[in-house]
């Protein structure tokens, strides 16, 4: 099964279909680092991540990784860890995972750019939460009660289509 992002918001799996937000400046093919665009392609879904005090029972097929308040994620062209989760350092550029905004509660990296990381190719590209659709950096956002649903669906198997 996949999950199917189309060019109107919407985000369909199976015969389910939620609105979401993706990048500013839509889709592209030629990502790159800080062009507010949503890759297009077809990716496998990385592991869960998600806040413990804020989630404490979650329904899901997938592997899950609790963020601490020292986890970030390096979107630091020049850095060996380029695109992957990292204890945060002063000494590296980041995207705070743990924040008060609740957008990070829940994410799951696409698994986009990450195998090995071409620099300068786009990093953090994630589904994560949304309160109000607003337009992302590049990652496909979800309404958390639509997230939770999508959670009992997918497995590690499931890929995504951004077209």
């Amino acid at each position: 099964m996949k999950i199917i992002i189309v060019k109107k918001d919407t985000l369909l799996f199976d015969e389910f279909k939620f609105k979401c937000s993706k990048g500013k400046n839509g889709t592209t093919k030629k990502k790159i680092e800080g062009d507010n665009k949503t890759p297009k392609g077809l990716y496998a879904l990385g592991q869960l991540y998600y806040r413990k005090d804020r989630f404490f029972k979650l329904s899901t097929k997938l592997k899950k990784i609790e963020i601490k308040k020292n986890l970030g994620w390096c979107d630091d062209v020049n850095s060996k860890f380029y695109n992957k989760p990292i204890k945060i350092s002063n000494k590296i550029r980041h995207e705070k995972l743990y924040r008060n905004d609740k957008k990070y509660d829940l994410l799951i990296p696409i698994e986009y750019n990450s195998k090995k990381p071409k620099k300068n190719k786009g990093s953090a590209i994630f589904i994560h939460l949304t309160n109000n659709y607003k337009k992302t950096q590049g990652c496909i956002a979800i309404k958390e009660k639509d997230m939770l649903i999508l959670l009992k669906l997918i497995n590690k198997k499931t890929k995504i289509k951004i077209i």
